[in-house]
This record gives C-alpha cells, structure tokens and sequence, in this order.
C-alpha cells in the first residue's frame, strides 16, 4: 500500500457498496461483514464530519415483486445529507444517474469500501475510472466470499485504478 493523498472533502466522496444486512451476513473473508460494517461507519462518520459526501449503493434485483429480506441499508447508516443509489447492475453507475449526482456537486475523487471487494466495489471503481474519477480504496472496509477474491482486486486491480490504503490512512483536508 502506497501513502494516501490528503483529499479534498469538497471534492471527495466516499462510496460505500451493498452494506446491506443480508449481504453483511454473508461468509465473507479476509474479515467478517460486521468488521467491514464498523470500518465503513467509521469512515462515513470522518467523512462527514469534515462535510464530505457519502454515497451509500444498495443492489435491487431487477423484475421481482419483492426483494429479499435485508435488502435495506444497514440500519442507521443513511444520515441526513448523504446520498442513497440503488443499483440494478454489479456496478453503481449504470442507468441510476450517480455521475450526474456527483459531477454537479463537484466531486472528482471517489474513496471505496464495501462488499464484495471483486463485485460491486471493483465493478462501481472500473466505471468510475473510466468516467475519469481519482480513485482511493480503504483495504480494510472492503471483504469478499474468498480471500483469494479480494486479495486478486486489492493487489492486481486496485493498484491499477488508483490509490489503495487502510482506512485510518484515509486522510481529508481540514479547513
């Protein structure tokens, strides 16, 4: 892992991908989905105490009566000035207007987390790379169904689209 930037809180946004009970509950690895949860909460609260904006993504399946049980946000995580996208698709920018979302409040710099590491957040970051956003990945607020997985996005992948860190090196400029 590589020295994180100090980020722009004006400029940055954290997205926080499918932090939903029923995928929190999965068996996931390199760390439990309670860890990742507590990590992500963290990192919101850092975020919005410096008025950065938090993006939290929840997945949908598309073309049934009724979703299945969990398919909410963890509960108390949404706040008041974030933004909630719901997602059709592996990644949050197709067809849910998020680049729009984030280009007119001005952000240029996207920091992950969430869950799975190689699914939803890898999938959010390789769009959100090729739209020409700066990219930051807290290692740590991230776990997928193997370790293999996420250690193949976190080592290979990630390195590739922008700037992996642990999440405590997530730093953003005070003002």
């Amino acid at each position: 892992m590589t020295a994180a930037p100090v980020l722009d809180p004006q400029r940055t946004a954290l997205v926080l991908v499918d932090l939903m009970d029923r995928v929190v509950a999965l068996p996931l690895e390199p760390r439990k989905g309670t860890e990742v949860l507590s990590t992500a909460e963290e990192l919101a609260a850092a975020f919005r105490r410096a008025g950065a904006l938090v993006v939290l993504v929840r997945v949908e399946r598309p073309a049934v009566a009724e979703q299945p049980p969990g398919s909410h946000l963890v509960a108390g995580l949404l706040q008041d000035g974030d933004l909630e996208v719901v997602k059709r698709t592996v990644g949050a920018f197709q067809d849910t207007g998020l680049d729009a979302r984030l280009r007119e409040r001005g952000i240029t710099t996207l920091v992950f987390g969430g869950i799975a590491t190689n699914l939803g957040v890898e999938s959010t970051a390789r769009a959100a790379a090729d739209l020409g956003y700066e990219l930051v990945f807290a290692e740590d607020a991230m776990a997928a169904l193997t370790a293999a997985e996420h250690e193949a996005s976190v080592r290979l992948d990630f390195p590739r689209l922008g700037t992996v860190v642990t999440a405590s090196q997530v730093r953003l400029a005070t003002r």
